[in-house]
């Protein structure tokens, strides 16, 4: 495969990761906020979110797994990073597991906190020496100040951010757009659930590690993703939207078919860096809680929880029975 072809493939797979952001990255809810994209001091300390009601899915809605020894119950739950808060995807089911947990498990435990990603972000999120002005042709750049103006922002704004940043910070304001919020996402929502039950809220990553994911990647990469955000700018929320109706009716296959296959078709090593890898660190973790005692709400990105090498997929290998939640 030509140099070529492989920055194509992978810009492919990028794309979607971070349409992307509602499948597969946690870190969604807090690096594509105005706040952060502005690169501004974060809100106050105490401002605790509202819990927003879900709409009741038709049918058995999203899907739910558990896995079970003689002490310990661990649910495992596919979330959407980002929804518009009208879609419906509450349960009886699902609540009454998490209901039951004693401690609930995010991809991230901060996934709204500004004061954690902001020193991050100027870490490994801004270049003002190579600034993007200086990296762009005059149409890209154009086409980056028309995007930009959808969040209030402007090209000369984002000048200072490395490509990557710029792309996920852009790749939220069509979503935005049509109507998708990180306040309605599945995490933020049982954050805020969980805080004002007294469970506690614990990360299976931190936010640190998944800005490293696309932080990682070449220079090369990082700007083709980029001119790819731009490109399908106006389109952005197609794909999305049938993403998030096949989780939102328990569809794992349709999940598999439009956010895992395509992404390994891409490339074994971004397969492998963004699924399989993250996918084995958290069947270790899962491993670990059985070893000890009591019931545990585990919500990741839905992704993960579909394919071959799914999260499920990794612990059955292991000898770990994984279950359709009743």
């Amino acid at each position: 495969m030509t140099f070529k072809k492989r920055l194509k493939t992978t810009v492919s797979a990028l794309a979607r990761l971070t349409l992307g952001a509602a499948l597969g990255l946690g870190l969604a809810a807090a690096a594509v906020s105005p706040a952060a994209a502005q690169v501004v001091a974060p809100p106050l300390a105490g401002q605790a979110p509202a819990i927003r009601a879900v709409p009741p899915a038709e049918g058995r809605g999203p899907a739910l797994w558990v896995v079970r020894d003689a002490d310990s119950t661990i649910y495992l739950f596919g979330a959407v990073h980002l929804l518009r808060p009208t879609t419906a995807w509450g349960t009886e089911r699902v609540d009454a597991a998490f209901d039951s947990a004693g401690k609930i498990v995010l991809e991230i435990s901060n996934p709204d906190d500004q004061a954690a990603i902001i020193p991050l972000i100027q870490q490994h999120g801004l270049s003002p020496d190579t600034p993007l002005s200086s990296l762009l042709t005059e149409a890209e750049i154009a086409a980056l100040d028309a995007a930009a103006k959808t969040l209030g922002l402007s090209a000369a704004r984002l000048d200072p951010f490395r490509p990557w940043f710029a792309a996920l910070t852009l790749s939220v304001a069509p979503l935005a757009r049509a109507g998708y919020d990180p306040a309605s996402g599945v995490e933020l929502i049982l954050k805020a659930r969980a805080e004002a039950a007294g469970k506690p809220v614990a990360g299976l990553e931190t936010i640190d590690e998944q800005i490293r994911i696309l932080a990682g990647f070449s220079e090369e990469t990082q700007l083709a993703f980029l001119r790819s955000t731009l490109k399908d700018f106006e389109t952005a929320t197609v794909e999305l939207d049938r993403l998030v109706e096949a989780w939102a009716a328990g569809d794992v296959e349709a999940i598999e078919a439009l956010g895992v296959e395509s992404m390994r078709d891409s490339g074994e090593e971004l397969y492998q860096a963004l699924l399989v890898r993250r996918n084995s660190n958290w069947a270790d973790q899962i491993q670990t809680m059985l070893e000890g005692s009591g019931a545990v709400f585990v919500a990741v990105g839905a992704a993960h929880l579909a394919g071959d090498d799914s999260v499920q997929e990794i612990l059955e290998r292991r000898g770990v029975d994984v279950e359709v939640a009743p």
